[in-house]
């Protein structure tokens, strides 16, 4: 008999994972607490790479859509000093297809396609070692066993204590983001200084970034140096306390630069936590973790390309061994860990330099990353 398999969570890892088993004929439950699949914003714009997420979408199948609906001409960056002095500006080329963009809301959709995913069905509790199997309680008082639960359920992960004690920790930088709507037609002067990709803005541990997405929709980015309680006092609620706090904050940058920010609708304010670099666990039988559930780092581009990658390699290991499932698993973790903690080393250190006391760092490490 197949053994019972669940994902927790159906972020892009999560839903790979699911994709590449339904590939391959093997039956996956998708546990998802969001009632619906459009219950909560889907987020910003991701660029997926060649060697990770495209190649996670090429397992699944579903690499020639991606390059249908993906945006190449995103990749373009431009980058501006606080006095609005462009210093860099970069374009792909024609043929360049390393790092498209797409929205998350395409890519869920993408890799959504057939999956029954069990909406509304929040987990609160993973127990390894049940009588019959790995036992799942869920926030409405039920609870179900399975043979594996992979936990795909981010940074917050209520499958993580099963495996691991370890949580999430500030990196003394926070994120308060906005948006923009109908940018061209509305904000044509954000739109042009924007260009078809972001635009990048760094100062003294501080920075503003601003990323085109499909539609018109421009997310915009501040983020900053400070302790986790900086807006105590600050009704979070209040948009215009917070757009005053963050134009404070910014005071002195050129004109069209703040412009982001006083014209945002909205703000929410993400503070950055990571895992420890070389975050790993002692094996449990039944139970593994994938993602940002497995290995949260700064936001620099690589967590969904891994956590999409790790989804379906796990997915491939199972489905070639079927056999053999603790044995697979177990050799997909030390896969998993190896390449996590090398990210994890780069993007530790790219956040150091991106919102530095030095903004040349964050000018040095583009010129590292995507030379003219």
């Amino acid at each position: 008999m197949r053994p019972r398999i669940a994902v927790v969570g159906s972020g892009p890892g999560g839903l790979t994972f699911a994709r590449v088993l339904h590939r391959h004929g093997h039956p996956v439950a998708v546990l998802e607490r969001d009632p619906a699949p459009d219950a909560r914003p889907p987020g910003g714009t991701l660029d997926l790479h060649e060697g990770l997420g495209q190649l996670a979408l090429d397992k699944a199948g579903l690499l020639a859509e991606f390059q249908a609906l993906s945006r190449p001409e995103g990749q373009a960056m431009r980058i501006l000093d606080p006095d609005g002095a462009v210093l860099r500006d970069w374009r792909p080329g024609p043929d360049d297809r390393a790092n498209p963009e797409i929205d998350r809301g395409r890519l869920r959709d993408l890799l959504l396609g057939p999956l029954g995913v069990q909406w509304g069905r929040g987990v609160t509790q993973v127990v390894p070692g049940a009588r019959d199997g790995v036992l799942v309680r869920f926030a409405d008082g039920r609870q179900e066993t399975f043979d594996l639960v992979v936990g795909a359920d981010g940074a917050w992960s209520r499958t993580r204590p099963a495996v691991s004690a370890v949580t999430p920790h500030y990196t003394g930088v926070s994120v308060v983001e906005t948006a923009l709507d109908d940018v061209d037609t509305r904000h044509p002067d954000i739109a042009r200084l924007i260009g078809d990709g972001s635009v990048a803005v760094y100062g003294v541990n501080r920075g503003l970034v601003a990323q085109r997405n499909s539609g018109g929709h421009v997310k915009v980015y501040a983020q900053f140096r400070a302790p986790l309680d900086w807006h105590a006092g600050l009704d979070l609620a209040d948009v215009e306390a917070v757009r005053s706090s963050l134009l404070a904050l910014f005071d002195g940058w050129a004109a069209p630069v703040l412009d982001l920010l006083r014209r945002g609708t909205a703000f929410v304010h993400r503070p950055i936590h990571v895992l420890p670099v070389s975050h790993t666990w002692p094996h449990v039988s039944g139970v593994t973790l994938l993602g940002d559930a497995a290995h949260l780092m700064p936001p620099l581009g690589a967590g969904a390309n891994l956590a999409m990658l790790d989804g379906a390699e796990l997915a491939e290991a199972i489905a070639t061994a079927p056999g053999d499932l603790d044995d697979a698993v177990r050799a997909f973790e030390e896969r998993m860990w190896a390449r996590a903690g090398r990210w994890a080393t780069i993007t530790t250190a790219g956040l150091e330099r991106l919102v530095s006391p030095d903004p040349a760092e964050a000018l040095a490490l583009f010129d590292r990353v995507q030379p003219s």
